[in-house]
């Protein structure tokens, strides 16, 4: 069987090599680039199941190389980037990117992450629209069903509005992804929908009193503080 195939875009050389050890004694197979150009050229070439990319490359933006993939492809795109401030975040995911990981960092988060990725790349039930999603997400006590649209927590169905199951399924579709605010409203309220983010706020706190046991410390949808939500990885 052949192994898993990872790009390594950075520039900081020990970090590199730090990273790409650290790949290699979990099995996968590693190929780095040092600048962006190098990198795009090696994506092309490879075509590989998941990339690693740093944001500030001494040629272009790692922004560039994530809409020049996302014109071509959904491989998994994980971020990881000395870059801290919330909207540079942001642009990076709504630009296409699948994760994002600031430095410093424990490999044990980034196996954890990539593990995630590419379980999402893999996923081969198709919803109505098309888009490949899980046909069940269960975490713990939650279970959600998109063929059925039924959400139950132990033996008890929850009920949800419309909006909220919406809100639900699109968190638990992306399980481990963090969605950010602008996404999420344009997927739920459309492209001309207010960007005041009051009445997600509104719905997900309706959404938590239903399905955690204390909403103020949840176990299933976390806020990325500035940024959007991500909804515990799925079990299955």
């Amino acid at each position: 069987m052949s192994k898993v195939t990872i790009v390594i875009i950075e520039d900081e050389k020990n970090i590199c090599n730090f990273i790409e050890s650290a790949l290699e004694s979990h099995d996968y197979k590693v190929m780095t680039a040092h600048n962006g150009r190098d990198g795009l050229s090696l994506i092309n070439s490879s075509c590989p199941d998941l990339i690693l990319l740093d944001l500030g490359l001494p040629d272009l933006d790692g922004i560039e190389i994530i809409k020049n993939v996302r014109c071509w492809s959904r491989i998994p795109i994980i971020v990881i980037s000395a870059r801290t401030q919330e909207h540079e975040k942001v642009a990076a995911l709504d630009f296409g990117a699948d994760d994002y990981i600031t430095k410093p960092f424990g490999i044990s988060e980034m196996m954890a992450r990539i593990r995630t990725a590419l379980r999402h790349g893999k996923l081969t039930v198709s919803a109505s629209d098309g888009s490949l999603v899980q046909p069940v997400y269960r975490c713990r006590n939650l279970e959600i069903d998109f063929d059925k649209r039924l959400v139950t927590l132990g033996t008890k169905e929850i009920h949800l509005t419309q909006i909220e199951y919406k809100l639900v399924s699109l968190l638990a579709e992306n399980s481990g992804r963090v969605l950010t605010y602008d996404y999420i409203i344009n997927q739920i309220w459309g492209p001309y929908a207010d960007s005041n983010n009051q009445i997600l706020r509104v719905n997900m706190a309706h959404i938590r009193r239903k399905i955690e046991t204390n909403p103020a410390e949840p176990e299933y949808i976390y806020t990325e503080i500035g940024v959007g939500y991500r909804m515990r990885e799925s079990e299955i």
